[in-house]
């Protein structure tokens, strides 16, 4: 854990993110050690990452523009910039995909739930949404070399459609430090950082099902055929 955010005020947020790096990480090292990253695998998380952050400026737009931030500049403004930082993400997925050459697959119901609910949080409880921000923005940090490990089995894998996955880890954009610190430079009430630890367990629940649904390791998706074919 970074040692800077050991006391802060988002401390209760901070332990629901480590813990699902530590489930993030093992599941990885679980997949790691059995199919490893296959082409299909692969196409799949960047469809998936497609899906997620399509439009994800718009969940921090309306977070922004909620009344509660009204007398907090610093934490309005970051989530301006953040907004178009991420915009073009979706961008990047679809490039890598047609490097890859493969094309974006209909959208997971975890990505389509997790629009549902979080677009919603973001209008109207804006701190439940930067709570799953925390945990998305820190996942890739988190899984490390064990991540590396991972993509390193896979020859099908290069410079040029891994694009992706090399900003988030985010080596070089450390953002999960930036939502941490955003949220530490302004006074939180405790009904905020409740709803931030919320956000953080609904976060983290949704994308670990995720991860499950890339590797086809859920059996209920594998039964039923969830994508949304008109995505």
């Amino acid at each position: 854990m970074n040692a800077t955010h050991t006391h802060s005020q988002i401390q209760p947020v901070i332990e629901i993110v480590e813990r699902a790096k530590t489930s993030f990480r093992e599941f990885l090292l679980s997949v790691t050690n059995t199919t490893g990253m296959s082409r299909r695998a692969y196409a799949r998380y960047l469809s998936m990452q497609y899906h997620l952050t399509k439009d994800v400026q718009r969940h921090f737009f309306l977070a922004a523009a909620h009344s509660s931030l009204a007398r907090r500049k610093p934490l309005r403004d970051f989530l301006y910039r953040f907004a178009l930082e991420e915009e073009p993400h979706y961008l990047v997925a679809k490039d890598d995909l047609e490097n890859l050459g493969e094309t974006v697959l209909p959208c997971p119901l975890d990505v389509n739930l997790w629009q549902a609910f979080f677009l919603k949080q973001a209008a109207e409880r804006p701190f439940v949404r930067l709570g799953a921000t925390c945990v998305l923005e820190n996942l890739g940090a988190g899984a490390g070399g064990t991540g590396r490990e991972l993509l390193a089995q896979a020859p099908f894998l290069n410079k040029t459609n891994t694009r992706f996955v090399e900003i988030h880890f985010h080596e070089v954009l450390p953002h999960g430090a930036q939502i941490y610190d955003a949220l530490n430079g302004v006074d939180l009430s405790p009904e905020e950082v409740a709803h931030a630890g919320y956000g953080a367990r609904v976060g983290a629940v949704l994308y670990l099902r995720l991860a499950s649904w890339v590797f086809d390791l859920d059996p209920l998706l594998n039964e039923f055929a969830t994508e949304d074919p008109l995505s």
